[in-house]
C-alpha cells in the first residue's frame, strides 16, 4: 500500500498554489483516467488535490456565436447541451463517442484532454516506455503496434492520442484557458499537444501546477454543418482506429472553407492542413476529396502491423466529407455511416 495524501480545493488559486508548490501532487477531476494509473502503479503522486468544488462547471454559448466551457464540465452535460448540438454537432458526436456513458457522466472536459495514451506499454509499469521513464526505449516499435501512430511519429514514440473531444476541438480552432504559477494563458488548441520528438514525456506545454480552467471555440462559418466520423473495432466504448472531425462549407458545388483533424493515426490530435490547403477552392466531389486524402496521408510511417491504418484513413477522410456533402448519410447522434 502506498500512503496519498488528499487535499480537496476550495478557490482555484489555492488549487494552483498547492500542486505548483508541490512536484509530488497533482489535480483530481472526474478521476476516471488517474485512479486507473495510481492502480497500476504508472502514476505515483503524494498527494492529490480534489478540485470538483471550483466554480468552473459553466456551459454558455457567446453573442458572437462561439462556446466557453469549464473545465469541470462533464462531458456528457456538455454534449447535451443545446448550443453545442445547435452550433458545433461534431462536438456533440465526439464526446458521445467516447467512453461508456457511466465514463461521460464523472469525466470533465479538462481531465479529457490530458488523459495519458492507452498504449499497453505504457500503462505496464514492467515494460520500457519513454513516456513513463525517459531513456528507456519504446516497447511498441518493434513490438504489437496495431493501434498505434502512423503520423507524427518518433523513433522515441509512436503512441496515439486517445481523445476524442480533443481531435474535434482541433479542427474548431478552439484555445486551451488555463491558470498557472505565472498567471493565466490561452492556447490554441492545436499547439497544446505535443510531438513526441525526443521528449515523448512531455505531451503538452503547461508547467507543473498550471490548471486547465476553461475551452473556447469560436463561431466559424463551417461548424453547423460538421460532423465526428470515428472507427473502430466494436460499436461502443472503444478507442479510435481512424477518427474524422470535419466541418465544409460549399458554395456554388466548391469548397469555400473547410476544417479537418485526424484522430486514431496521429500522436496528437492531428490537424490536416494539407487536405484543408488542398480542398479550399476545389470541387466538393468524391474525386477531390480522395486526393486531399492522400495528399495528408503521404507522409505516414506505418509499421507492419498498423500499415491497414492508411488507406483506412483516406478512406474516412473521404466518407466524411460525402456525408457532409449529402453523398451518404451518417447516423446523427454519433456520426457513424448508416
Amino acid at each position: 500500500m502506498r500512503t496519498i495524501t488528499y487535499l480537496r480545493a476550495t478557490d482555484t488559486a489555492g488549487a494552483v498554489e498547492a500542486v505548483s508548490s508541490d512536484p509530488t501532487s497533482d489535480y483530481l477531476a472526474g478521476g476516471t483516467t488517474e485512479v486507473d494509473l495510481l492502480r497500476q502503479e504508472v502514476l505515483n503522486p503524494r498527494r492529490l488535490v480534489d478540485i470538483n468544488d471550483l466554480p468552473l462547471n459553466g456551459i454558455e454559448g457567446t453573442p458572437e456565436g462561439g462556446l466557453r466551457i469549464g473545465a469541470l464540465a462533464r462531458m456528457s452535460e456538455v454534449a447535451a447541451h443545446p448550443v453545442v448540438r445547435e452550433r458545433f454537432p461534431v462536438l456533440a458526436q465526439a464526446l458521445e463517442s467516447g467512453a461508456s456513458p457511466q465514463l461521460r457522466n464523472m469525466a470533465s472536459m479538462g481531465g479529457n484532454l490530458l488523459q495519458r495514451v492507452r498504449c499497453s506499454y505504457f500503462r505496464d509499469a514492467e515494460s520500457p516506455c519513454n513516456k513513463r521513464e525517459p531513456g528507456t526505449g519504446c516497447s511498441a516499435l518493434a513490438g504489437f503496434s496495431r493501434g498505434h501512430a502512423v503520423l507524427g511519429t518518433s523513433e522515441h514514440c509512436i503512441a496515439t492520442h486517445p481523445s476524442d473531444l480533443a481531435v474535434a476541438l482541433v479542427a474548431l480552432d478552439a484555445h486551451v484557458r488555463t491558470l498557472g504559477p505565472r498567471g493565466e494563458r490561452a492556447y490554441p488548441a492545436d499547439e497544446f499537444f505535443l510531438l513526441p520528438g525526443d521528449s515523448p514525456h512531455r505531451e503538452h506545454p503547461m508547467e507543473h501546477g498550471e490548471l486547465i480552467t476553461g475551452i473556447e471555440v469560436p463561431a466559424t462559418d463551417p461548424a453547423r454543418r460538421s460532423l465526428y466520423l470515428k472507427v473502430r473495432d466494436r460499436a461502443s466504448y472503444e478507442f479510435a482506429l481512424v477518427s474524422v472531425a470535419a466541418a465544409l462549407s460549399v458554395v456554388d458545388g466548391s469548397v469555400a472553407d473547410v476544417r479537418l483533424a485526424l484522430g486514431g493515426v496521429a500522436t496528437t490530435p492531428w490537424r490536416a492542413r494539407r487536405a484543408e490547403d488542398f480542398l479550399v477552392g476545389a470541387a466538393a466531389d468524391a474525386d477531390a476529396f480522395g486526393m486531399a486524402a492522400r495528399v495528408e496521408m503521404a507522409d505516414a510511417r506505418p509499421t507492419p502491423m498498423n500499415a491497414f491504418k492508411v488507406e483506412l484513413a483516406r478512406r474516412t477522410i473521404v466518407r466524411a466529407l460525402r456525408t457532409l456533402t449529402g453523398g451518404r448519410e451518417a447516423d446523427p447522434g454519433t456520426g457513424s455511416p448508416t
